[in-house]
């Protein structure tokens, strides 16, 4: 009579063989992932991480403030007189009206003051600005930002 059985012994190597192969194959193939240097013992911050955390810098926002600044050194500030100056940015959408306007002169520059609001499509808020007249008669915005 002949034995036709495999005894459940030689199974187990030939498994436990594979096993191995698959182990060492796999980390043969990821050892290429690691190869950039993630040194896992060292505390060091890794530089070459670069993730999409930093925000991108709203240039609506900077548009705004410029056409508003614009509208503030064109004003006639005598013959404002309460009256609000509407503003508005064709390239942003925004609008909004500049509610009062403060001339000083400091230092013998001449500055403004000013409070206006935005209306866009991140809402309506109310903003606080000032403006100067420079040297080569150019005005340049020195803050603008939401009221806090």
């Amino acid at each position: 009579m002949q034995d036709i059985a495999k005894s459940i012994n030689d199974t187990k190597a030939l498994s436990r063989q594979g096993g191995l192969v698959a182990v060492c194959l796999a980390g043969l193939l990821l050892s290429g992932c690691m190869g950039a240097g993630l040194d896992l013992a060292s505390r060091d911050v890794d530089h070459s991480v670069a993730t999409g955390s930093v925000p991108i810098r709203n240039t609506e926002n900077l548009s705004d403030a410029m056409t508003v600044r614009n509208a503030v050194s064109s004003a006639d500030v005598s013959k404002m007189a309460g009256n609000p100056i509407p503003w508005a940015n064709s390239s942003s959408g925004s609008a909004g009206v500049i509610s009062s306007i403060d001339e000083q002169q400091v230092n013998g520059v001449t500055c403004r003051r000013f409070t206006t609001t935005r209306h866009s499509y991140e809402g309506i808020a109310k903003f606080d600005g000032n403006t100067c007249m420079m040297q080569n008669g150019e005005w340049m915005l020195t803050s603008f930002g939401p009221r806090s």
